[in-house]
């Protein structure tokens, strides 16, 4: 190609500027979005724990109703007239136990010391009123999200 061919060539090609952006710029663009959504995971999993916080306090704090006697006798009534034989009370994360349902899992008889909160009142109001009347109390590892003990359940049988 001669020069005065390379000298067209180079005026038809068009000149686009020297404006355009950098790779620099695309990689500190490209980093400001990851970093946004970083910080919205952060904010959501944040959000997530004042949630999970605010559920454990009301459980921990959460009494037994001024009707459970009605509600009690109405439960169990129903259930057995369906032929059932026990009912869930209450299902609750494994954390809220004091040592993370490892007494619950491993079906040590002194699981009861390990309940805490609203759990450890309705154990009570067993102990103190049912047991004697022929109920049982048992708990019960529910699941085990990535292999560890999750929610457990308490089930009255009669």
């Amino acid at each position: 190609m001669s020069n005065m061919d390379q000298t067209r060539a180079a005026a038809a090609t068009p000149d686009i500027g020297d404006d355009l952006i950098s790779p620099d710029e695309l990689r500190k663009l490209g980093e400001e979005h990851e970093m946004a959504l970083l910080q919205e995971a952060l904010e959501r999993e944040k959000k997530h724990m004042k949630e999970q916080d605010t559920v454990r306090e009301a459980f921990m704090n959460q009494h037994i109703r001024p009707d459970a006697k009605e509600r009690f006798t109405r439960a169990v009534r129903d259930a057995a007239s369906r032929g059932v034989k026990e009912i869930q009370v209450a299902r609750f994360p494994s954390s809220y136990c004091t040592d993370g349902g490892r007494a619950i899992n491993n079906f040590e008889p002194d699981w009861p010391n390990s309940l805490t909160g609203f759990a450890r009142e309705a154990y009570e109001v067993f102990d103190k009123n049912l047991r004697a009347k022929g109920y049982k109390l048992r708990a019960q590892i529910l699941d085990y999200p990535g292999g560890m003990p999750g929610d457990v359940g308490l089930y009255l049988r009669w």
